[in-house]
């Protein structure tokens, strides 16, 4: 299976292009350039550079969030018009999954966190080495208080939310958790390609119409005029 992967949630933006679940090659999106101008060139020069067209693919991957309100709506448009038009089977990836993927062999439950600005995390726990499996509890959007009552000793925290929550673990658990932290623990095009890829061989893929990103708040403009979402809900 020839699949494309693409992640543009958060800062890790970028395409990756796989054969059988084994990288071929990726690419990264430039940090500081819009992910509408530069997604689609970049992922037809990997393919270019292989020697394929889009018309090769046999399936695509996105990380649907939670993440970046533009990046996401970005990603997932994209992958509808290119599996659309091709007819192909789609692996709708939770960011927060790819993001607990990224941990090799933990102690325990992993809990992915993502900075959602505000002083907030979008928060989901995994089974260690069960990418698949529903999460043990989240996506949620949490204030640190509140995540760190959620923790155990033993679990292991991973991605670009841990500093928010540093000091409200620290406070609870002291040190009897792994952190891992920023540069490491980032979800890239790659990983959200393994994991779709295992997704689509247990069968869990979908049609391109059935795929929606799953953004975590509503927009800033959209909570001024209706109010701010409860902190500690799940998200949908």
């Amino acid at each position: 299976m020839l699949l494309l992967a693409l992640e543009t949630a958060t800062d890790a933006a970028g395409v990756a292009l796989l054969r059988d679940g084994a990288l071929l090659g990726q690419r990264s999106l430039p940090a500081r350039r819009q992910t509408s101008e530069t997604l689609l060139p970049a992922l037809l020069e990997l393919l270019a550079e292989n020697g394929l067209g889009v018309e090769s693919l046999d399936a695509f991957a996105v990380s649907v969030g939670p993440g970046s309100f533009t990046g996401l709506r970005v990603g997932v448009a994209t992958v509808k018009g290119l599996a659309f038009g091709a007819e192909r089977c789609v692996a709708a990836v939770p960011t927060l999954a790819a993001l607990a993927a990224t941990c090799a062999a933990p102690r325990g439950p992993v809990a992915a966190l993502l900075d959602a600005r505000r002083g907030e995390v979008y928060a989901a726990a995994h089974r260690a080495g069960d990418p698949l499996a529903p999460p043990l509890w989240g996506p949620s959007l949490l204030r640190p208080e509140l995540l760190a009552q959620r923790l155990e000793a033993g679990w292991t925290l991973v991605g670009d939310g841990v500093p928010v929550v540093a000091d409200a673990v620290r406070a609870r658990l002291g040190d009897r958790v792994d952190v891992v932290g920023p540069p490491a623990g980032r979800a890239d095009a790659a990983v959200v390609g393994r994991l779709g890829a295992l997704a689509l061989a247990a069968g869990y893929g979908i049609a391109a119409a059935e795929l929606a990103p799953v953004y975590g708040r509503r927009a800033a403009a959209e909570e001024r005029r209706l109010g701010h979402f409860d902190t500690s809900r799940k998200l949908s």
